[in-house]
This record gives C-alpha cells, structure tokens and sequence, in this order.
C-alpha cells in the first residue's frame, strides 16, 4: 500500500471554527444580555434586513416586536436549549427567528424564511412516504440509495450524497442522487483530512450546516466583543465556516453547501452531504424537515445493520453446532482434530486454516507454508493478546510479507497455553482498487508563511491497496470466542470422565481392600476376645485358688479391667466407620455392657447424660478406657463395692470435650501408687489432658477435659 498522507492535521486542528467571530451575510444576528433583552452586538445587514439604522441599546421588543420578543424570553428560561420562535415579515420579505442561550448573552437568528411557507401536512405526507421507503429497504445499500433520492426530493440540490465516516476519519460516497451535468462521486473515498475531528465534532452537536453562498464574504460581530471568552457560534445557523473549506468548495465546483448529519447511538455515522451549481437557501422549515429525516434515516440504519448482524449470527451458530458435533463423536478432540479442522475453516468463511496442538499442525485450505506457521503460532503465544484479529497482517507482523498473499488477514486463537494449543484462521490477499476523489496525499499544504489550503483537484485518483484481506465481522470474532469455551468444555468433560472411569477403578479397588481389611479386622478381633476371655478366666480361677484375701480382691480387679478392655475392643471393632466414633453412643453402650457385668444389683445405677461428638478411634479406646477405670474406682472407693448411683457425661466446648463422672459416695479421693492410678496418669497424659477432682455435694465429681482430635501422645 501507498505511503499515508504526510498532512500536518494539527494545523487543521488549531482552526478556531466554532468561534470565527463572524456570520454568513444571508441573515443577521442580534446578541442581547439575557436577562434585560437589551442588544448589545450584531452581525450581518441588520439595517436592511429590518429597517432599522440605530439598533444597539435598543431591546429586542423594539426591534422585533413585543410578542416575538416574549417568545425569545421563553429560550432564556429554557438555559442553554434553543429553538424556533417564530416567522418575522419586514415589507413583504418573510424571515425564520431561532435563538439560543450562550453564557449571559441570548444569540438572535434572523434568516429568509420560504416566500409561501410548507404546509405542515406537506411536510409530514413527505417524511412519511420517505419513512415507508426506507423500511422497505431490504439491505443498507438499497436504503442509502433511497436516502439520497429523497433527500434530494426534499432539499432541491443538484447532488445529494450519502457519505459514511470509515477507519481513520476516512469516509467513503455510498450512495448518490444528481442532476444531469453534475460530476458523480460514487464509491469515491475521501481522506480525513477532509473533514478534521473539530468538524466532526461539531457535526455530532449541530445536525444541519447551510452555506448557501460559497463565495460569501463574512460579516463581522461589531462592535467586536472584548472580554476574556469570544463568542461560541457552535450552536449557530448563521455561522461563518473556515476559510479552507470555503475554498475547498470551490475547488470542487460547488455554489452551495449543506450537510446533514447522521447520527447513531450518539456517534457520528456518516453525513447527507448536498452540493448545489449555484447560491441555494435552505430555510429553517426545510431544515428542520431534513433532521427528522436524517433521524429516521439513522434509525433504520440501526436496524438494518442489526439485521445483518443477527442473520449473521445465526449462520454462525449453525456452524458452531456441526463443528461441535464432530468434536462430541468418539474419541472426542483428540481422534476428530485431523479431519474436523476443514470444519473450523468454513465456520468462519476463511480461505485456509491451521490447528497446532501439543506440537502437532493440522491444516486445510489457502495457508502459508508449515514453517511460517509455527512461527506465527509462536508469535501469537508471545504476545499475549487474545484472539488477534487483523485484515493487514503484514504491518503487525512484518514477516507475514513473505505470505501475505496466502494470509494476509488473521484470527488467531489461543485455545489452551499449556499444550499449547492455537487455531489461525486466514484470509487471501484482496488487491484492491480504492477510488479517491482526488490524490489523498496532497489533501492540504501549507509552506513557510503561507495560509492553510486546501487540495485543489477532485479528479478520480485511483489507489492500489496490498496486503489486505477481507475484513472479520465482529459476529466471527465473537463465535471465535464461543468455539473456545466450547473445546474447552469438551476437553474439560473429557479430562472429567477419564477421572471418573480412573476413580470408579480406584474406589472398586479400595473396596476390595476395605473387604480383605474388614475380614482381617474380624479375625483379629475374634482372637483377641477369646485371648481376652481366656486370660479372664485363668484370673477368675486364681482368685477362687488364693487363700488371702487382699490377693483374691486384687485378682478380681485385674480381672474387672480385662474385662472392660474387651468391652472396648468389641464395641469399636462392631461398628461400621472405624475411623471416627460418636462418643456418646458409645459411652451408652459401653455404661450398658458394664452394667450387666456388675450384676443384676447395679441395674440401672449408671446413666449417661452424652452430647454426640465425633472422636477419633485412637482416643475413643483410651476414653473408654478411662471412663471404665473411673467406674470401677467409684464402685471401689466410694460405695466400698456395693451398688450405688454413678453418672457420666459428656459435653463439647469448641476444640475440646469433658468427661465426667461422678458419684454420691463418700465423696473423698483417694490417690495412690497402684497400678490403676497409675495406668489413669499415663492414659490421661496420652489424651494431652488434664483430670480434676471436685465436690458433687454429695459425693465426688471426676472431670477429664481434652482435646477432642489432638493426636495421641506416646508413653515413655
């Protein structure tokens, strides 16, 4: 492609357009202060307009009449909205009055209304007949053609043009209607030095510009207005336009001028541009016919680009569906890849594609060479931006020059980084031939000390573009997006179902394990109860042989213990979750066991008041041991043996559960060096607990407080 224009546009920038300081002399204007109507400044032949030679100092009521000037008051009340006051006639000439507020001052417009003034049912009948042409427009094209034929119906210019803004402030002639002689700029494009930001800016707040007189001479404000802000004109009919593009104008064989603004969801679309051969006026009535139409016009644009976009969308996910029922079919990704990349090609209307997964390419289509694909692909991993789209790839990506002809557009796509994982989709080279009214290289120029001018020929200049592509709508991107979560959800429910099929085989596995586990469990448990049982009795048959009696009892105790060891160990090993025990079942079956073993007088002597709490099994067997010793110390030492009351608890306080015992016997403790005492300090110390004693009144309340799943702590 061409070099860009080499234009200093800041110089067009720097153009004081909004506050030229004058008007355009087919009308006048009066600014008054605000508040007192009294006219301060003028523009234009106010004298010959209204017959009057002393107008400063003088109200607005004097010189327009007391009910207009009323009407006038009503904008000032309004603040900064302006609008149309009314028809003003002086001899037989008819005039349009509009004002608008701007800081203090009340800017009056007088302009030459319409000899015989529309009908209101004219207007309206026109706007609707042109309004029904417009819905019946199938495409854009066909309604921007119609467009310039009504606009032109509306306005009388010899040429009307339907002018949307492109890239870069560059806009492009879609549609025109003209009079026989009037030379055609038809799918002529326009550089945007032609129109500078400051213009367009003013065309999104002012929607209708008239310059009915190219070769106007600007009336001055005067007196001039001295203060530390000029006066703003954005708002004005009436004001004098830049000097360059007066001569622009005129350069291009043009004696009046009008543009109409077309304005989409607040952003500036493009302009109903009209030229007329000779001076032309564009009274207020037909201007403000034209705005309605443009907004109606603008409306359908709206509409039928949103058409376009959902028919688009709807051939997409069309697309999107068969590409992701091929890649649902056995063996997912993974066995499709290979042929579904033709798919991923024709999804998004691309002359080639290419598909790198995990090191391995796959391509279809219209391609650069492997080699470049590789890089690329590597290329799109490091920079990071996701997806990248470009119809110019070469100015990206210089090295795209050597290929540009098999891809110089792209969508690049990075599916996963970590395989990594990319799709590029490419488009062709489209050589094309862009029509410019006039060398956009020469648009303006401005030498040492001269004035800015403009380009003064307008003559078809053709331009060759290289290394472009057809553009990727925005619906393609967006489907592009929606592929990704699609594999990525496909290869997630893939990587999901080979977790499960590998879960379900490890769960069949631990269930054998647990069964084998269960059985062992089973067995050991039925050798230590009969080991247990055994020893139990060998005691029991010692303590009948002794003749002493201290022996015999100390027997008896021993054998007790042995007992509630058992005890213990069966009523763990019977449940079925070995890992964690509910305590207070525990404890209720556990005080259930050593009841009956006490004998039929202990029926119903010990009770259990328990909270259910959830304690490991390692320290399950070590509180019931200990639950067990504390029973047999209060049957020993508080009730000397015999039946009496006894009542166990248990309660959880945040990390750490209480047992406690208690007792209404003597109400004394007694500790000692025995065995029992000693096996309670060292079963205490494993639980890293603490056991106190204190008054029940009557009797004595044992209190063993721990943590309820702090590891066991070793004896020494």
């Amino acid at each position: 492609m061409s070099e860009a224009p080499t234009l200093d546009l800041e110089v067009c920038a720097r153009e004081p357009i909004h506050i030229p300081g004058a008007i355009q002399p087919h009308g006048a204007m009066l600014v008054a202060d605000r508040t007192t109507q009294e006219i301060a400044h003028g523009a234009g032949d106010v004298a010959g307009l209204l017959g009057v030679d002393a107008w400063i100092g003088l109200s607005l009521g004097a010189i327009l009449g007391d009910p207009l000037a009323e009407r006038l008051a009503q904008v000032t009340q309004s603040g900064h909205v302006g609008g149309y006051a009314g028809h003003l006639v002086r001899g037989a000439r008819p005039f349009d009055v509009s004002a608008h507020v701007d800081r203090d001052w009340l800017i009056v417009e007088i302009e030459p209304g319409l000899d015989q003034p529309l009908p209101a049912t004219a207007i309206l009948g026109q706007l609707e007949a042109a309004g029904a042409a417009f819905e019946r427009a199938p495409n854009l094209k066909a309604l921007c053609d119609r467009a310039a034929v009504e606009f032109r119906r509306l306005t009388g210019f010899d040429r009307v043009m339907i002018y949307r803004f492109l890239d870069e402030g560059a806009g492009a002639v879609l549609a025109e209607d003209r009079a026989e002689g009037m030379p055609s700029f038809l799918n002529h494009h326009f550089p945007g030095s032609d129109i500078p930001a400051q213009a367009r800016a003013l065309y999104v707040r002012n929607l209708v510009r008239v310059i009915p007189d190219v070769a106007y001479t600007p009336a001055p404000l005067r007196p001039e207005l001295r203060g530390a802000e000029p006066l703003d004109m954005s708002d004005c009919a009436l004001r004098s336009v830049a000097a360059v593009h007066m001569q622009y104008l005129r350069n291009m064989g043009v004696g009046a001028s009008a543009s109409i603004s077309v304005v989409k969801d607040g952003l500036l679309w493009g302009l109903i541009a009209c030229h007329h051969r000779s001076p032309k006026l564009m009274p207020y009535d037909i201007r403000a016919a034209a705005r309605t139409l443009a907004g109606g016009f603008a409306r359908q644009v709206r509409a039928k680009e949103e058409a376009e976009a959902y028919r688009e969308r709807l051939r997409l996910r069309g697309l999107e569906d068969e590409v992701t029922s091929r890649f649902a079919r056995a063996g997912g990704l993974d066995a499709n890849l290979a042929d579904g990349v033709h798919e991923l090609g024709r999804m998004l209307d691309a002359d080639g594609v290419a598909a790198l997964r995990g090191g391995v390419l796959y391509m279809d289509g219209v391609r650069p060479p492997e080699t470049h694909v590789h890089a690329l692909a590597r290329w799109v991993l490091q920079r990071g931006q996701d997806p990248i789209v470009t119809n110019c790839l070469p100015e990206d990506y210089p090295d795209a020059q050597a290929f540009q002809a098999q891809a110089s557009g792209l969508l690049a796509l990075v599916v996963s980084a970590d395989e990594p994982f990319v799709i590029l989709w490419f488009r062709a080279e489209e050589v094309e031939v862009v029509n410019w009214a006039g060398n956009p290289h020469k648009a303006l120029t401005l030498g040492p000390g001269e004035t800015l001018t403009p380009r003064a020929s307008f003559e078809a200049w053709r331009q060759t573009v290289h290394g472009r592509s057809r553009r990727w709508t925005l619906a393609e991107v967006d489907a592009a997006v929606r592929l990704r979560e699609t594999l990525l959800d496909a290869r997630g429910r893939r990587r999901l179902q080979e977790l499960n099929t590998r879960l379900g085989d490890a769960l069949n596995e631990k269930d054998g394990l647990l069964e084998q586990k269960e059985m062992l469990l089973k067995e050991v448990n039925h050798r230590i109860q009969n080991s247990l049982q055994l020893v139990s009795s060998f005691l029991g048959l010692q303590s009948r042989s002794m003749g002493d009696p201290k022996l015999h009892e100390a027997f008896e105790e021993a054998r007790r213990r042995l007992q509630a060891v058992a005890l213990v160990h069966r009523r763990l090993y019977r449940a079925d979750q070995i890992e964690i025990v509910d305590m207070a079942r525990y404890l209720e079956e556990l005080v259930a066991d050593m009841n009956d073993s006490l004998g039929a007088e202990w029926a119903g002597k010990i009770s259990v008041d328990a909270s259910p709490v959830l304690v490991p099994t390692d320290r399950a067997v070590t509180l019931g041991l200990v639950v067990t010793e504390l029973v047999i110390n209060a049957n020993k030492y508080a009730y000397d043996g015999k039946p009496g009351q006894i009542e166990v608890s248990l309660e959880e306080h945040r990390a750490d559960l209480r047992v406690i015992v208690a007792d209404h016997g003597k109400g004394k403790h007694a500790p000692g060096e025995g065995f029992g005492s000693r096996m309670m300090s060292a079963m205490v110390k494993q639980l890293r607990g603490e056991l106190t004693f204190g008054d029940n009144k009557p009797g004595l309340r044992a209190i063993l407080t721990c943590p309820i799943s702090a590891p066991i702590q070793p004896t020494e």
